[in-house]
C-alpha cells in the first residue's frame, strides 16, 4: 500500500494482556475474601485517551473497581514526571438516573495527586464540557518545580493553570497551596482549537466581526509563552459548532456522522512550512470540496472532485495526514490525494488516485487522527502508528502508472523519502530505460536527473528549495483527471513577535521570500550557457582570456570529477573519465562557479567552504547520474569493450545504448547540464557504427553527434582504406575544426590526406607574404627546373621557409606525398596567374 503503517502501540496486544491477569487476581483475591471482586469489565471499552509529547499514552476502560459510578471520561493528561494525573468526567447517560456529580454540574474536572496518596483537588464543577492538557516545556534536565496545565471549555475560553509540587518524606509529591493555584486566561471566544503536542503549541480561531483569524501560541519553559502570528482565514465558521483538535480522544464530538461537520487541522515541518487543511460540511453526495491554504507560499488551493459511486453513503469523513513533505488527504473507498506541501505550484508534483485505483482499497477506511509528526492514532482500535510513505510500493506503482501526472508525482514523492539513494535511483533508472519514450508531458531523464540532484543536497540547509531548481517544468497545464483546482492569492500571516529562532526563524523567512522575492530565485545555467560560448569562440580565434582565470574554472571540474570517481566504489563498464575533454571540463568548472556564487550571495550566515561543498556534491550528483544511467545501460545490454572498435558489426544492445546516449544528450542539451568527459567519444563511435553514412552526417551536422579528437583519432586508425571508409573518413576530416583537421589527416597514410597537408603547409606559409624582385629570390638557390612558373613558386616557399626555421618548420612529412606537393604548388600559381 502507498502508506505504510507502522504500530508503535496497540492496546489489544500491548495492555490488554496484562489487564486479563490483574482482573483474573482481583477476582481470585475477592472470591476469598468473600468480596464482590469485580463488578463489571467489558474489553470493548478499552480505548486510548491521550498521547503526551514524550509518548506517555493514557487509556481507561470500564472497571468499575476504580469508580463507584459509570462515568465517562472527557479529558485526561498526566505530567511529564508523572506525578499528577489531570482528568475531566461526566456521567454517563443512563434512563432514570440523576445528576450524581455535584448539583448543577454536568462535568468535573479534577487533579490527582498520583503518588503517593491520590489526594484530588477539583478544578471545576461546571455544566460545560472541559478538556485538559499538561504542558511538556523543551526541558530535559531534573523535575520541574512547577507544572503547567492548559483547560479548555466549551464555553469558548481557554485558561492556564501553574501548579507548584513539593517533594515530602522522600518519595511523596504533592500540590503546594492547592488551594490557590495560580491560572491565567490567554484566550477568548474561539470556536476551533488545536494542539501540537510535539512542538508545544497552541492553534486557535477567533471570530472578529464574523471573520476567522488564525492564531498560535507558542509555549516555553518557566510560564513563558508568546502569540506568535495571526493570520485570517477565508472560511465560515459561524455556524459550524465547537470543534478541538488532538485534545484527548473522546468520543462526545463523534456521536454523529463525521460527514456532518467540517475537518480543520494545522500542519508543519521542519522546513518552516505552515498549511491549513480544510474541508467543509457536505452539502451532497456527489463531490466533495477541500482547500489547502500554504501559507508559506502565499497562496491556497482549492479541489473539488466527484465521487464515483454517488450511492455509496459517506460515513466516515475525510482524512488529512501530515507526511512531512506531503499531505495526504483521502475519503476511504473514494480518493486519495498526495499532496506536494514544498513545491505545491505545479499540480503534476502531487498525486491524485480515484476509487478507480487499487491504491484506494488498500489504505486503512477506519477514520486516522494525525497527531505531530508522522504520529496517527485510530481511536477507534486503539492503535498509534507512525505513518511513512511506503517507497517500495511507490516505485512499482511508478511502473504500472499509466498517466504521466502520476508518473511525475510518483517519481518526485520517491525520491523525496529516499532512505537508501544509491538502490532507489537504480530501479527508477531501470524503469527509464525501459520506458524512456513513454511521457509525452515531460522529459523523463531530465526530470530525474534535477529532482534526484536537488534532493540528494536539500537537507543539507534551508531555502534550498527557493535556490535550486526542483523540476524541468516550470507551467503545467494539462488537466488531472477527475478533480479541479482553483489558485488564489492570501494574505501571509501577520509574525507578532520580532526575534525568531528554529521554526519561527524558517517560517520568517519563507514569508519574507513570498514578500520580495519576485522574479524566483532558482538557478539556472544561463550564465554559464553565455560564458561558456565566449570561452570556446576565444579558443578557436586564439584569443583566450587569463591563464589564471581558464585555470581555476578547469581546477574546479578535477575537482568534481574526482568527487565522482571517489564514490564510485565498483570499476566502471563505460569508458568514461579517461581523456582530457577540455570543452566539458570548462562547462563543469564554469557551473561550479555559477552556483557558488548564486549561493554564496543568497544563502546569509552559512560558512563558505559549507557552500564550496554543497556545489561540489551536487554537480558531482549531476555528472554521477548521467553514469549511472550509462552503467545501468551497458549491465542490461550485457556490452563489453570491443563493442569500441570499429571493424565490427553493430548489435541490436549496441543501438539500444547508443539511443540512450542521444536521449540523455537531447535531456542535458535543454538544460545546459555539463556531462562525463568521454560521453561525446563514445557516443561518436556507436554513431560510426550504428548509423549509415548519410544519417551519421546528418547526426553531425545537427550537433548531434560530436567530432572529438579521441574519436576521429581512432576512426582514422582502426578503419583500413577501404572505398566505403575512405568517403567516411574523408567526410570527417572535411568537418573538422581546421587546427584539429591539421592533427588528425597526419595520422591518415592516403593521398588525400597528403594534399590537405600540403594545402594547408603552402596556405600557411603564404598568408604573410610580402612579393619581392625576381633577382633577390634567384640569387637565395640555385635549384631550378624548366617549368619556370613551378621553380618560382618552390623559390618563394623556400625563401619563406629559410627566414624563420622554427616557425615554419613542416610537421608531418611522413604521411606527405610530394607528387601532390607539386600539384599544390601548381594549382595555386594557376589561380594567382588567373589561367
Amino acid at each position: 500500500m502507498a502508506l505504510r503503517l507502522i504500530a508503535d502501540f496497540d492496546l489489544e496486544k500491548d495492555v490488554l494482556p496484562w489487564l486479563r491477569v490483574q482482573l483474573a487476581a482481583s477476582a481470585a483475591a475477592g472470591a476469598r475474601g468473600g468480596g464482590p471482586g469485580v463488578l463489571e469489565n467489558n474489553y470493548e471499552c478499552l480505548r486510548v485517551l491521550n498521547v503526551e509529547r514524550n509518548r506517555n499514552i493514557i487509556y481507561t476502560y470500564k472497571h468499575l473497581y476504580t469508580f463507584e459510578k459509570d462515568l465517562q471520561v472527557v479529558s485526561c493528561s498526566v505530567n511529564k514526571e508523572k506525578t499528577l494525573l489531570a482528568t475531566s468526567l461526566v456521567q454517563a447517560a443512563k434512563e432514570g438516573r440523576s445528576n450524581e456529580l455535584q448539583p448543577g454540574s454536568k462535568c468535573l474536572t479534577l487533579l490527582v495527586e498520583i503518588h503517593p496518596i491520590n489526594n484530588v483537588k477539583v478544578l471545576k464543577a461546571v455544566d460545560s464540557y472541559i478538556w485538559v492538557q499538561f504542558l511538556y516545556p523543551h526541558v530535559e534536565s531534573c523535575p520541574q518545580p512547577k507544572n503547567h496545565l492548559l483547560l479548555l471549555s466549551e464555553e469558548k475560553y481557554i485558561e492556564q493553570f501553574h501548579i507548584q509540587v513539593v517533594q515530602e518524606d522522600g518519595n511523596r509529591v504533592v500540590i503546594k497551596n492547592s488551594g490557590h493555584l495560580p491560572r491565567e486566561r490567554i484566550a477568548e471566544d474561539f470556536v476551533w482549537a488545536q494542539w501540537d503536542m510535539s512542538e508545544q503549541r497552541l492553534y486557535y480561531i477567533d471570530l472578529k466581526k464574523s471573520r476567522s483569524v488564525l492564531k498560535c501560541i507558542q509555549f516555553y519553559a518557566e510560564e513563558h509563552f508568546n502569540l506568535m502570528f495571526e493570520a485570517p482565514l477565508d472560511i465560515s465558521l459561524s455556524d459550524s459548532g465547537f470543534k478541538l483538535v488532538n485534545f484527548g480522544y473522546s468520543d462526545l464530538q463523534d456521536k454523529e456522522e463525521l460527514s456532518e461537520h467540517l475537518t480543520l487541522c494545522v500542519f508543519t515541518n521542519h522546513t518552516g512550512s505552515l498549511c491549513v487543511c480544510y474541508c467543509p460540511n457536505f452539502d451532497s453526495w456527489e463531490q466533495i470540496t477541500y482547500s489547502v491554504f500554504y501559507f508559506h507560499k502565499g497562496h491556497s488551493k482549492t479541489f473539488t472532485t466527484t465521487l464515483g459511486s454517488v450511492d455509496s453513503h459517506v460515513t466516515k469523513g475525510i482524512t488529512f495526514l501530515n507526511l512531512d513533505y506531503y499531505v495526504a488527504v483521502y475519503l476511504p473507498g473514494h480518493f486519495f490525494h498526495l499532496l506536494n506541501i514544498q513545491h505545491p505550484d505545479l499540480i503534476c508534483h502531487s498525486l491524485f488516485l480515484t476509487e478507480n485505483s487499487e491504491v484506494i482499497d488498500m489504505l486503512p477506511h477506519s477514520p486516522l487522527q494525525s497527531l505531530s509528526g508522522s504520529l496517527v492514532l485510530d481511536s477507534r482500535s486503539g492503535k498509534l502508528y507512525r505513518v511513512l510513505l511506503n517507497q517500495s510500493y511507490l516505485v512499482e506503482f511508478l511502473r504500472s502508472a499509466r498517466l504521466d501526472c502520476e508518473r511525475m508525482a510518483l517519481l518526485h514523492c520517491a525520491l523525496s523519502h529516499g532512505r537508501d539513494p544509491r538502490r532507489l535511483e537504480a530501479k527508477i533508472i531501470q524503469w527509464i530505460s525501459e520506458n524512456i519514450s513513454a511521457c509525452h508531458s515531460f522529459d523523463l531523464i531530465q526530470e530525474f536527473i534535477i529532482a534526484s540532484s536537488y534532493w540528494s543536497i536539500y537537507p543539507e540547509t534551508s531555502n534550498m528549495d527557493k535556490l535550486l531548481p526542483y523540476s524541468s517544468l516550470l507551467t503545467w497545464d494539462t488537466e488531472i483527471p477527475g478533480i479541479t483546482l482553483v489558485t488564489e492569492e492570501i494574505p501571509l500571516p501577520l509574525m507578532k513577535v520580532h526575534s525568531f529562532k528554529g521554526y519561527w526563524e524558517k517560517l520568517n523567512s519563507n514569508l519574507e521570500y513570498v514578500k520580495y522575492s519576485k522574479p524566483h530565485l532558482h538557478y539556472n545555467n544561463s550564465v554559464v550557457r553565455r560564458e561558456w560560448h565566449n570561452l570556446i569562440s576565444e579558443e578557436k580565434t586564439g584569443k583566450r582570456r587569463s591563464t589564471v582565470y581558464v585555470r581555476n574554472i578547469l581546477d574546479n571540474a578535477i575537482k568534481v570529477i574526482s568527487n565522482v570517481e571517489a564514490k564510485n566504489l565498483e570499476p566502471r563498464l563505460t569508458p568514461l573519465f579517461q581523456e582530457e575533454d577540455t570543452h566539458q571540463q570548462l562547462l563543469i568548472g564554469l557551473m561550479v562557479s555559477e552556483l557558488r556564487e548564486h549561493l554564496l550571495r543568497h544563502l546569509q550566515g552559512v560558512e563558505k567552504r559549507k557552500i564550496e561543498q554543497m556545489v561540489l556534491d551536487y554537480v558531482s550528483k549531476l555528472l554521477d547520474l548521467i553514469c549511472q544511467i550509462l552503467e545501468a545501460s551497458w549491465r542490461k545490454h550485457n556490452l563489453h569493450p570491443w563493442a569500441l572498435h570499429f571493424n565490427r558489426q553493430a548489435s541490436a544492445a549496441e543501438f539500444a545504448v547508443f539511443h540512450i546516449m542521444t536521449r540523455i544528450l537531447e535531456a542535458t542539451n535543454t538544460l545546459f547540464l555539463p556531462l562525463p568527459p568521454g560521453f561525446h567519444t563514445l557516443h561518436m563511435i556507436l554513431g560510426v557504427r550504428c548509423l549509415p553514412l548519410h544519417n551519421l552526417l546528418h547526426y553531425i551536422d545537427h550537433g548531434v553527434l560530436l567530432l572529438t579528437e579521441a574519436a576521429v583519432t581512432r576512426l582514422m586508425k582502426d578503419l583500413d582504406n577501404t572505398e566505403k571508409n575512405e568517403k567516411l573518413k574523408f567526410s570527417i576530416i572535411m568537418r573538422l575544426p581546421p587546427l584539429t583537421g591539421q592533427k588528425i589527416c597526419r595520422l591518415w597514410d592516403h593521398p588525400v590526406s597528403s594534399n590537405i597537408i600540403s594545402r594547408n603547409h603552402v596556405k600557411r606559409l603564404l598568408q604573410n607574404y610580402n612579393k619581392q624582385p625576381w633577382s633577390s629570390v634567384m640569387d637565395k638557390s640555385s635549384f631550378s627546373v624548366e617549368f619556370l612558373p613551378l621553380n618560382y613558386f618552390i623559390h618563394i616557399l623556400t625563401d619563406i621557409e629559410s627566414s624563420n626555421p622554427a616557425l615554419y618548420a613542416f610537421e608531418g612529412h611522413d604521411n606527405v606525398d610530394a607528387k601532390f606537393v607539386e600539384e599544390a604548388a601548381l594549382k595555386h600559381t594557376a589561380m594567382l596567374l588567373g589561367l
